[in-house]
Order: C-alpha cells, then sequence, then structure tokens
C-alpha cells in the first residue's frame, strides 16, 4: 500500500528593490528576511539557526554521490530563520526563499503556501520601515526575470524508498510533461534560444528544462531530478524533490498540483501502471512544445506509437486514478481531500476540453492570457509590446493593491482566519507541530533546527539533539498535553526520553 504523501512547497520569490536601481539581490533579500525577524519578531529568537549538519544535496538516487555529498558550505551571514510554524525563511543564493512546513495532505500544504505569500508580505511591510522613503522591496511569485533567468517553486513529496526509482522515472515524466495545462502560470514570450513566433504559453518554467533526469536544480535542469536527501528515516523514505513546476497564484491550481501528484505517487507505489506504457518519446521537447501551445491542440509522441494531446494523456491519468481510488481507497493522500482532488480533477480537463476560459477562476495561464489579450485589444499591441510583459510581471504582485492575480477573480478555496492563523501556527498532524511549538515556547534554548531534528541548549554542554526521523510523530495529539505541561526545555527533553 502506498504510504501517506507528506509534503511541502518551497518558492523562491523574484525582488527587486524600486528606487535603487544598482542594489544587490543578494542583500536585499537578506535585508527582507531580517526585517521580518527582527521588526516583527516572528521568530522569537533570532538566534535559532538552520542546521546543515545532515544535508547531503550530492546523494543520487540512482545511487551515487557526486563529490563526496558533502554538506553545504554555509553562508554565515545570510538570513535563515526558523518560523513558528515550521517553515523555514531565508535566502538562498538571490532570493527570498518560503519552505513550508510539512503537511499530511494538499489542502494543508495549499494552506501554508499560501501563508508564506503573507509572510513575504509582512517582511516587505516591515523593510519599507528601515528603507529610505523613494526606496520599497517589491518580491513577485513568478518564476523568470525576462533576462534568462529562472527560479524555483520546489515540491517534495514522502516515498517508500522500496520502490525502485526508475519505475518513478517511467511514470512520472509523462504526467510532468502534462500537467502544466492545469497548473502553468503562464508567460509572454519566450526566452528559448531560438524559440520565434511564441507570444503566450503555458508554463514559465518549460523553457529552462533541458534534460529527462538528474541532479541538478539550477544548471541543464532536468524533468525528474534525483536528489536524495529524505530529510527522515533513510532506510524507509525518499523525499521526491519536484522542480518542474510553476509558482501558481491560484490557490485551487496550488491544490491540483500538489493533489493530483500525490495521487499518481500513490499510484506509482500501489504498481497501477505495471502493465500500462504511457512514456512520452521526447520528453523535453514535448514539455516545450506543450507549453508553447495554449490552444491545447499540439500533438506528443509516445513510445507506443501514439500521437496525443497533453490533454488526452491527463485524461488518461485520470482515468487511471478514478479507478485506483476505487480499488485502494484515498488514505495516502487523505480521504475526503482526495475525492475533492478527483473531482476538480475532471472539472478542470472538461473545462479546458470544452471552453478554457470556464476554468480562469482555476487556472493561472487561462486567468493572465485574458488579462494580456484584453489589454492588447484595447490599446492594438505588438506581440513584442513591453507593456504586455509588465502585465505578466504584474499578475505576480503579491501586495494586494497591486496584484493583477488579485483582480482576476480567482477561486479562493481557504478560508482567510486559516490563512492567518497559518503564518505563526504549525500543522497539527505532522512533526512540523513539534518544532513549530517547542520554538514558540522554548526558543531561547534551541541553538538549532532542521527538518528532522532541534539541537537545544540547556546551558550546559553538550548540546542536545532531539531527532524527528518520522515525519507523521511529533503532531498534536501525540505531544501537544505534553509541551504544555513542560515548564523548562530540560523537563521536556526529560519526559522525552522517558
Amino acid at each position: 500500500m502506498a504510504i501517506p504523501k507528506v509534503m511541502g512547497i518551497e518558492t523562491e520569490y523574484g525582488i527587486v528593490v524600486t528606487g535603487a536601481p544598482d542594489t544587490n539581490p543578494i542583500q536585499s533579500s537578506s535585508l527582507l528576511v531580517n526585517s521580518y525577524v527582527q521588526t516583527l519578531g516572528r521568530t522569537p529568537s533570532a538566534k535559532v539557526s538552520w542546521d546543515f549538519e545532515d544535508e547531503m544535496p550530492g546523494n543520487d538516487a540512482r545511487g551515487w554521490a557526486v563529490g563526496g555529498a558533502m554538506p553545504p558550505e554555509v553562508e554565515t551571514h545570510l538570513v535563515n530563520a526558523v518560523l513558528t510554524n515550521g517553515a523555514r525563511f531565508y535566502v538562498d543564493h538571490a532570493h527570498p526563499e518560503y519552505s513550508s512546513p510539512e503537511c499530511r495532505d494538499a489542502r494543508s500544504a495549499t494552506l501554508f503556501d499560501v501563508a508564506g505569500e503573507r509572510v513575504m508580505l509582512a517582511a516587505m511591510e516591515a523593510a519599507a520601515k528601515i528603507l529610505p522613503g523613494n526606496q520599497e522591496v517589491v518580491v513577485y511569485k513568478n518564476n523568470s526575470d525576462g533576462k534568462g533567468n529562472s527560479y524555483g517553486t520546489h515540491e517534495n513529496y514522502l516515498m517508500d524508498r522500496r520502490l525502485p526509482f526508475v519505475q518513478v522515472i517511467s511514470h512520472l515524466t509523462p504526467f510532468f510533461v502534462t500537467r502544466q495545462v492545469f497548473c502553468g502560470a503562464g508567460k509572454v514570450g519566450c526566452e528559448l534560444p531560438g524559440a520565434h513566433g511564441v507570444e503566450f504559453q503555458i508554463s514559465q518554467r518549460a523553457d529552462f528544462f533541458e534534460e529527462e533526469v538528474g541532479l541538478e536544480t539550477t544548471l541543464k535542469r532536468p524533468i525528474i531530478n534525483t536528489r536524495d536527501e529524505p530529510h527522515s528515516d533513510s532506510q524507509r523514505y525518499r523525499r521526491l524533490h519536484v522542480i518542474i513546476g510553476d509558482a501558481n497564484m491560484s490557490q485551487a491550481a496550488t491544490y491540483l498540483k500538489l493533489g493530483t501528484t500525490a495521487i499518481v505517487l500513490s499510484m506509482i507505489e500501489d504498481g497501477v501502471f505495471a502493465n500500462r506504457q504511457l512514456a512520452v518519446s521526447d520528453p523535453v521537447g514535448s514539455l516545450r512544445a506543450v507549453s508553447h501551445d495554449p490552444t491545447l491542440r499540439q500533438c506528443i509522441d509516445l513510445y507506443d506509437g501514439r500521437s496525443v494531446r497533453a490533454l488526452e494523456l491527463q485524461w488518461e491519468y485520470f482515468a487511471l486514478a478514478r479507478n485506483w481510488a476505487a480499488s485502494h481507497g484515498l488514505d495516502s493522500v487523505g480521504e475526503e481531500v482526495g475525492k475533492d482532488i478527483l473531482v476538480r480533477w475532471e472539472a478542470v480537463l472538461v473545462g479546458l476540453e470544452t471552453d478554457p476560459v470556464s476554468v480562469a477562476d482555476t487556472v493561472d495561464w487561462v486567468a493572465k492570457k485574458r488579462l494580456v489579450e484584453g489589454f492588447r485589444d484595447r490599446h492594438g499591441c505588438q506581440p513584442d509590446d513591453a507593456r504586455l510583459r509588465v502585465i505578466d510581471l504584474q499578475y505576480h504582485d503579491i501586495r494586494p493593491s497591486r496584484s493583477l492575480a488579485a483582480r482576476a477573480r480567482l477561486a479562493s478555496i481557504l478560508e482567510e482566519a486559516a490563512i492567518v492563523e497559518a503564518v505563526t501556527e504549525p500543522p497539527t498532524d505532522t512533526r512540523a507541530y513539534f518544532r513549530g511549538k517547542c520554538l514558540q515556547k522554548f526558543s531561547s534554548s534551541i541553538a538549532a533546527a532542521n527538518w528532522d531534528s532541534l539541537v537545544f541548549d540547556l546551558g550546559v554542554d553538550p548540546l542536545r539533539r532531539v531527532p524527528m526521523m518520522e515525519p507523521l510523530r511529533g503532531t498534536a495529539e501525540m505531544v501537544g498535553a505534553l509541551i504544555a505541561e513542560c515548564s523548562t526545555p530540560a523537563e521536556l527533553l526529560s519526559r522525552l526520553g522517558a
């Protein structure tokens, strides 16, 4: 049986400083994160650092390691904060990044991704109080700066290590090539060298992928990333690190992206694809071809000789998913959430098949395309008019007063009160609860944190590391009363040990 699909999203945000054209993006990102941590005090103790001890980004799921798989060199001048909702807020290269806490299902993961937008917005407001009056830090939830650079929105899913990774590659690749039809964020123009005549495309990221399988995340990006860094019991689990995906402004699109992928991964673990061959003959070329055709008529070639549209391939995945749910149940993805995802998956495919405009409240690229075309028609713009690219960028502005996504009538699937709470409170049904609640109550005694451990400093040697190798332990049900009852971290550690 498929194991629970614990999941989360890491989002690198685009950043600019208005009124200061020569600013360094690393310094700007550091200012943003520092402003949030110090001015708003969202992290009770700024001394809680990220623990890189067990990180091995060179480990490859295909069975080898690159460069000895040593922990990354820590840039100590960059901020790396751990938040009380269990998330990580830090500077990754030249971008501010928010990594959501571990979530049990797609709805929870969507909630904490949206909470990340609120963290960024609050950080912008805090930074504005520090900067000169003519300057403002502005962040965009997008994936391309229009100058040939792309930055990531990465998903993470818990998987059973017993599953041969070759099956992940075989059965997931066609799904990733085609799922963009409902979770692509849309893009004006094309940054692929040599490509011509692409006025609008479905995905922001498709132009930047060059390989089918690989370990890289910034150069020669692969459709299937092989980083083998489980952040959990490595004998039992993998963490599938998904780097192919757009940053969605639509809550419903994020929800579908996470939920459908979790279902397909569960199906792979349960052997659903044993007798089905959906392999694409040219995955990289097909990925780009699908993205470059918002009419959804483009066909891609399969190894079995068929030539199908992306929607047709998605319908095949959906049919298999519906049968799998009937025969195996939806426990691995959450029963109620799984049922809802199947309903929404079918509805969005029907909408895209019959009238794409009908799903403009769900699908980002459809909503953006409508805005772009409306402006173009009103003003008689040529395809290369710079104002169309401004509309593209403005769609992803997270400031409610400036965001075009906020005006696109996107459907909201989350309650506002839940979003506000998720900014500071962790999920209750994963180990993120233990991390977040310990930071709330005992932060002055926590020296460092990462996904699978907390390091306590009780004022005497040695430091005490509390491992959290099981993502579904450390929940409110398991440790909520214990944390509430303990008045000191020493008492908590003593009782945990007992």
